[in-house]
């Protein structure tokens, strides 16, 4: 093959590229038509969708506590009492009357119950009748000792005009120092009969139940008829306390602290609580002290707080929850800083994928936002960025909500 032959296969043939370019251009077409169409399609069936019903509330600006105070830990834990007792008989016996009731208040020395003391009456009637014999006895002691006396006083006359024997004298002697010693004899009878009068009496008034302290009634636990020990007999026949009693004026906050964050706490820190049936009710509190001593189990402090009011809706037993405020160095006053974010609903809050997120209405649609959590205040959560107050948050969002989706408010359930 020679060289002109090699030059003319080089050469592009300009004809037959032209020729492909409308082929190319057709293509393109075909393709966009195809991508507009999957657009539009796409469009109709997002337009199609249904719209998720949800309900919505608005987000809540901050109120700070009382003084201000930023809260640098936060806690769960109950409403004690210090002060409470499960009220029992001293003796066992049949219980004759129950006049307390649950929610009673009582005063100290009131009665509560009473026991059958048929016995304890018959063994205080003989032991007084004891006690009336024994008196009769010194009176007649008394008599005898002193006719003795004058009997021995006589004998000395005598024997001054020499007219009594020496014997005779002896014998008035001994007989007026024995009647003496009877009559000694016969008080200490006396005293001992009336000790034994008083413990019949001490166990006559020990049927009777009483109050040890001023409080209110929380368990009633007896009812008549039934038989009360003041300590366990077993089988669960005999009860062991009549009711118990509290009293409110003693009621404080108990919380267990981890230990990873106890440094944050410090005795008379101020504290605000709030109790979870009254979850917009703030009550003002103080740390009483932090008890000294760990919960290997769950690597926990206990805290004893004082409440700063005092409250019949304050009950023994009540859930409640509560945050420790900062303080400003050396003056004992809580800090004051400025309110960051919102208030959303406990039940705005979801978890995916491993973020905390919460869905914001706009436009019909819902929005997904990733928030950051702060404290807790009532059934609200604190979230410091992510929501501003005012911002409609979907509370109890369906499982299938999702970025973007159409919503429709249910009517009535926007707060």
């Amino acid at each position: 093959m020679d060289k002109a032959e090699l030059l003319k296969q080089l050469r592009i043939d300009r004809d037959a590229g032209a020729g492909d370019a409308p082929s190319r251009r057709r293509l393109w077409v075909v393709v966009s038509a195809v991508a507009l169409a999957v657009v539009a399609a796409a469009a109709w069936l997002l337009a199609r969708e249904p719209a998720l019903e949800v309900a919505v509330e608005p987000a809540r600006a901050i109120v700070l506590a009382a003084g201000g105070g930023a809260s640098v830990l936060d806690a769960t834990g109950y409403v004690t009492a210090r002060r409470q007792a499960t009220v029992s008989a001293k003796i066992t016996g049949k219980v004759r009357e129950v006049r307390i009731e649950e929610g009673q208040q009582v005063r100290e020395g009131d009665v509560l119950a009473t026991l059958d003391d048929a016995e304890a009456r018959a063994e205080a009637g003989l032991r007084r009748a004891q006690v009336a014999a024994a008196r009769a006895g010194v009176t007649e002691a008394e008599a005898a000792l002193a006719n003795a006396e004058r009997e021995y006083q006589r004998q000395l006359g005598l024997e001054a005009r020499q007219l009594a024997s020496a014997s005779a004298i002896d014998a008035a002697r001994t007989q007026a120092e024995t009647l003496r010693a009877r009559l000694e004899s016969q008080r200490q009878s006396v005293h001992v009969a009336e000790e034994a009068l008083r413990s019949a009496q001490v166990q006559l008034d020990n049927t009777i139940v009483r109050a040890p302290f001023s409080g209110v009634v929380t368990v009633k636990a007896a009812q008549p008829g039934e038989m009360i020990s003041p300590v366990s007999a077993g089988g669960g026949s005999i009860r062991t306390g009549i009711g118990t009693i509290v009293d409110m004026d003693s009621l404080e906050i108990q919380v267990d602290v981890s230990e990873a964050y106890i440094n944050r706490v410090q005795p008379r820190q101020p504290v605000e609580a709030v109790l979870n049936a009254y979850p917009d009710w703030r009550i003002p509190a103080e740390v009483i002290a932090i008890v000294p001593t760990a919960d290997r189990s769950k690597a926990t402090v206990k805290v004893r707080i004082a409440l700063g009011v005092k409250d019949a809706r304050i009950v023994p037993e009540m859930g409640v929850r509560v945050s420790f405020l900062e303080e400003k160095a050396g003056t004992g006053a809580p800090a004051r800083q400025a309110a960051r974010g919102a208030l959303v609903p406990a039940a705005a809050l979801r978890q995916e994928a491993g973020r905390d997120v919460v869905y914001v209405l706009r436009s019909g649609r819902a929005e997904r936002r990733e928030v950051t959590l702060g404290g807790a205040q009532g059934d609200a959560r604190q979230v410091t960025g992510g929501v501003t107050p005012g911002e409609p948050v979907i509370v109890a969002a369906p499982p299938g909500l999702r970025d973007g989706a159409a919503v429709t408010v249910i009517e009535g359930a926007q707060t």
